[in-house]
């Protein structure tokens, strides 16, 4: 079954870095991983003219977790091309609410919940309810996409990832290369992330397609981090 990835580095406001979205086009239409911030509306849109998904045939938009660089422009996406929002249910008030502190244990101060919406753009036209929700086990092949979801807490409570029949992890923000493949630097809760990244390391995993930097080897993860 055909699943070509096509990769979409976007900007984060502020010149905060960038961050990942993925496109996995298949035999039956596209599956989008993640969707960016909202100051790339247009941006998104047109990496997805460009990579022919027009309208109706982006089926589904999987959300790693629900931070306002991955979910700011999911709402907007589904709108215009018609998709399902799927996640899980422990992220849900960040993208209901624009709290992304919510349900973490730092910085889950009321000064801090109500600037993060304001300075990143994740205000009421951008919030949503997910169509459904994803938790460890879920099969997407009934969308042309045969992978499953992995639940992989750490960096939020409601952090996932996908992992394809063919070795390839979609692993959100619990991995990061910016400049070598490591555990990702802010992490919520420590001792669930180093429970995910035992738990990834014995699944049989090619490649790692992160929320931020390039994609790397798991093998060259495993040799620097054994």
């Amino acid at each position: 079954m055909l699943q070509e990835i096509t990769t979409i580095n976007l900007s984060l406001p502020y010149k905060m870095g960038s961050v990942n979205c993925c496109l996995i086009k298949t035999s039956s239409g596209f599956i989008l991983i993640d969707t960016g911030s909202s100051n790339q509306q247009t941006e998104i849109e047109r990496e997805l003219d460009d990579a022919g998904c027009q309208p109706g045939a982006l089926h589904l938009i999987v959300l790693t977790h629900g931070d306002f660089d991955h979910s700011g422009n999911a709402a907007y996406l589904r709108k215009i091309f018609g998709a399902k929002i799927a996640m899980h249910a422990e992220d849900l008030g960040m993208v209901e609410h624009g709290d992304m502190f919510g349900n973490r244990k730092k910085a889950n101060n009321i000064f801090t919940r109500k600037l993060v919406p304001i300075l990143f753009g994740f205000g009421k036209s951008h919030r949503f309810l997910p169509d459904f929700y994803l938790d460890e086990g879920a099969d997407l092949s009934e969308y042309g996409f045969e992978a499953e979801v992995l639940y992989l807490p750490g960096h939020s409570k409601g952090s996932i990832g996908i992992l394809t029949a063919a070795g390839d992890l979609f692993c959100g923000d619990l991995l990061e290369s910016t400049e070598q493949p490591v555990l990702n630097s802010i992490m919520d809760d420590p001792l669930a992330a180093n429970a995910s990244v035992e738990k990834i390391k014995g699944l049989e995993i090619n490649t790692v397609y992160p929320g931020h930097g390039k994609p790397f080897a798991m093998k060259l993860f495993i040799k620097n981090n054994p």
